[in-house]
């Protein structure tokens, strides 16, 4: 599968979970800018048969390579982000997975139990990405339980394998100078803002600033009841240039860190 094809797949998978991101882009377009991807983002347990090696899979096939790994010591999270050979207005991908070993056994023993109730062929790495759940109806029970020890798992559990945020390339916006006129412009078209950590994550001297809207937040069917629960979001990413001119094109992990929040249903209730 190319590039285009990849991506195009993403996105109406992702927007399908995520209207406002279609909502959003719009709004982009409407003022006169054409909207550039700035990275595409997965979420995976280290379980060999869904990590972030075989979420990669299609990506490495259609010319990707790792650039850069990362590590979140709070939310116990291992990362890895990968970048186009050759083409330069191919996304960024950047997958992380759950160190499950580092949470409890009974924990550890349902992400087990999970991934062993999917066939081999439904674990097939060319297209996991796009599967979404693969396991059973969720219980709002155990959702409620995985919560308590890591809101990555919980959401994990309900989404399954999917894009879980696409991100603006702000740089390129023909009308937008900086992250804060984007924030203003999304905040005076009546959404909100993640503030974990502040509006916008990082600094120019760090040379990459991140922001992004709350979650959209989708009913579940889950085995007791119906219950909005929180689905993926939208991001924006400005980028300054290096000693060398070109713009920085890796990852801030204490960024990344609060962007993961998005998703917390805290967030949502705050």
């Amino acid at each position: 599968m190319d590039v285009v094809t990849i991506f195009d797949k993403l996105w109406n998978e992702y927007t399908d979970r995520t209207p406002s991101a279609q909502k959003i882009k719009d709004l982009f377009t409407n003022k006169g800018n054409t909207v550039f991807n700035d990275h595409v983002a997965f979420r995976t347990f280290d379980d060999e048969r869904v990590n972030i090696e075989v979420l990669a899979a299609p990506f490495i096939e259609a010319g990707y390579e790792e650039m850069g790994d990362y590590t979140f010591e709070a939310k116990k999270l291992y990362a890895k982000h990968y970048e186009h050979k050759t083409n330069r207005d191919a996304p960024r991908v950047f997958i992380s997975q759950l160190k499950t070993n580092e949470f409890s056994e009974a924990l550890q023993k349902e992400v087990t139990r999970l991934i062993d109730s999917v066939s081999t062929e439904e674990l097939n790495p060319m297209d996991l990405v796009f599967k979404g759940r693969l396991w059973e109806q969720p219980s709002f029970e155990l959702y409620e339980k995985l919560q308590k020890e890591s809101e990555y798992a919980a959401w994990l559990y309900v989404n399954g394998f999917c894009s879980n945020h696409f991100t603006v390339d702000v740089n390129r916006l023909s009308n937008f100078k900086s992250l804060q006129e984007v924030n203003e412009f999304l905040k005076e078209n009546g959404f909100k803002m993640n503030a974990s950590g502040g509006e916008i994550k990082g600094t120019p001297e760090q040379l990459l600033e991140q922001s992004s809207v709350l979650a959209d937040k989708i009913p579940v069917e889950f085995q007791e009841l119906t219950k909005e629960i929180t689905s993926c979001y939208y991001e924006f990413a400005f980028r300054y240039p290096m000693e060398n001119g070109e713009l920085y094109s890796g990852f801030i992990a204490k960024s990344a860190d609060k962007i993961f929040e998005s998703t917390d249903m805290k967030l949502q209730e705050a």
